[in-house]
């Protein structure tokens, strides 16, 4: 049974190696996701991981990744046994991966399956892929991978779009309260628009944790032009 959510971003800056000069920037959101893992981690050993890219696909413990399609060879592993090197992992699951290896002694022995779902995927198909997923026997943890609008300055990699604000502040809202229906309602149309890669995760949230029994906003930030979420939504004793 699923005990705990947590919602992350998957921007290859996250790993220092490859933030430059970024890094000092995003130290504050490295930390959040970080401190967000260790807890993770003391959970549970079994996560589901979930994000979304252009082609759906699932991953095992077994699998190894790198960043080197990033800038750097920083190489990451799903579970302590993993031995198949995928050069080609999606962004997603090579931060699922790295967020492992931050949640110090107790990560090494997390075993992650990582489910990515396509980035069309509707409203209503990924509300049920999280009720699905939340009746997974066997995990402890689930782990959504995404990022907000990249609309917020015009420095952005989508340029500026004055609804990115609205946007985020409504996402940032609703994973502080716990507001799986929010969440559920966003739209796919203006998502797109913002190049907001993480509605299809959010709403598998929204499916899986409908009624959360505590949640917190850990982080919250926008830099480069990038909106970035960390926040843990606990379950009750009686599950989703």
């Amino acid at each position: 049974m699923i005990l705990t959510a947590a919602v992350v971003p998957h921007p290859p800056l996250l790993v220092a190696e490859l933030a430059g000069t970024a890094a000092a920037e995003t130290a504050a959101l490295r930390a959040a996701c970080r401190g967000v893992a260790t807890g993770l981690a003391g959970v549970g050993d079994r996560w589901l991981a979930v994000g979304a890219a252009p082609e759906a696909s699932t991953h095992t413990p077994d699998t190894r990744g790198t960043f080197a399609g990033y800038g750097a060879d920083v190489r990451v592993a799903l579970g302590p046994e993993a031995a198949t090197l995928d050069p080609e992992l999606p962004l997603p699951v090579l931060v699922a991966g790295w967020l492992r290896a931050q949640a110090g002694p107790a990560g090494e022995r997390v075993r992650i399956e990582a489910h990515v779902l396509a980035d069309t995927t509707g409203p209503d198909d990924a509300r049920k892929a999280g009720e699905e997923l939340a009746q997974s026997d066997g995990a402890d943890v689930l782990l959504v991978l995404g990022d907000g609008a990249a609309t917020h300055t015009a420095r952005a990699p989508g340029a500026f779009d004055e609804r990115a604000e609205g946007y985020d502040r409504g996402v940032a809202d609703a994973l502080a309260t716990g507001d799986a229906a929010a969440l559920a309602g966003l739209d796919p149309g203006l998502s797109d628009e913002l190049l907001a890669a993480g509605r299809v995760p959010w709403q598998v949230l929204a499916g899986a944790v409908p009624h959360p029994a505590a949640t917190r906003l850990e982080h919250s930030s926008a830099p480069y032009g990038v909106a970035y979420h960390v926040a843990v939504w606990e379950l009750g004793s009686s599950g989703p």
